[in-house]
């Protein structure tokens, strides 16, 4: 019987990499899934298409987590597509490095408007439906043990959402609903292509310094992300599970 059979879930950023491979796993195993977007459309239809022809169930939804009304917007759409909500995975994040003497109040706003007030919007708007037994899962990052230089705002976000996640966590007990922050370690996808660090040094010094001797790849974030949805892990909240290959 798969794992998720009947639950509903919640994917903000997933149109693409990380997000997109929660996305598909999650309707793998039964759950039906919000392909949530902030500006590539082509790319959450294309999700919602491969969860399809695996005989999965999926709608892609526009929304900015970072504006109280489109956060509000995904989960009704949810409600409305599928009848209930029992999953979200606060996914939606921005990244870039900068040297301290380059930081600018526009980058600091950036980064925390989508990756810890977007978080904060989409878990409110949410929370009014999860029920008991009910996850939330919210993508974390390894760099708040390696803080490695230039990396102070991003961080800082990150930091953030491990502490969030430990109080959600207390706040959200008493109603059986599980948080836990899932932080992975680098992994290729289309970002990290983008933004150079495949092939680059800082690539080779990531994977010289992981015990596993690789990057993460999409999927390896993406089947923790199934467990922590499940109720394998029901015994779990306020959690940080570090998924980076062994980097510490």
């Amino acid at each position: 019987m798969s794992k998720l059979a009947g639950k509903v879930a919640i994917v903000t950023g997933a149109s693409k990499g990380i997000g997109a491979a929660i996305a598909k796993s999650l309707a793998a195993a039964g759950a039906s899934v919000v392909v949530n977007y902030a500006s590539s459309k082509t790319g959450a239809d294309t999700v919602v298409t491969e969860i399809g022809a695996a005989g999965g169930n999926a709608v892609a939804v526009r929304g900015d987590v970072s504006k109280a009304a489109d956060a509000q917007a995904i989960v009704d759409a949810a409600i409305e597509h599928f009848g209930r909500l029992d999953i979200l995975v606060n996914n939606s994040g921005v990244y870039g490095f900068s040297p301290l003497e380059s930081i600018t109040e526009e980058d600091f706003h950036r980064h925390f408007n989508v990756n810890v007030l977007g978080l904060l919007l989409t878990t409110q708007a949410a929370s009014k439906h999860l029920g008991e037994g009910s996850s939330i899962i919210n993508i974390g990052s390894v760099v708040t043990r390696i803080t490695p230089p230039g990396s102070a705002v991003y961080t800082g976000t990150k930091g953030a959402v491990d502490a969030i996640t430990g109080v959600l966590s207390r706040e959200l007990g008493p109603r059986k609903i599980r948080v836990n922050a899932l932080n992975p370690g680098m992994v290729e996808t289309e970002g990290t292509h983008a933004a150079g660090f495949i092939g680059s040094d800082f690539e080779t010094g990531t994977v010289a310094q992981t015990p596993l001797g690789r990057l993460g790849q999409p999927n390896d974030i993406a089947a923790i992300a199934v467990f922590l949805a499940s109720d394998d892990s029901y015994w779990l909240t306020g959690e940080q599970l570090l998924a980076g290959g062994g980097v510490r």
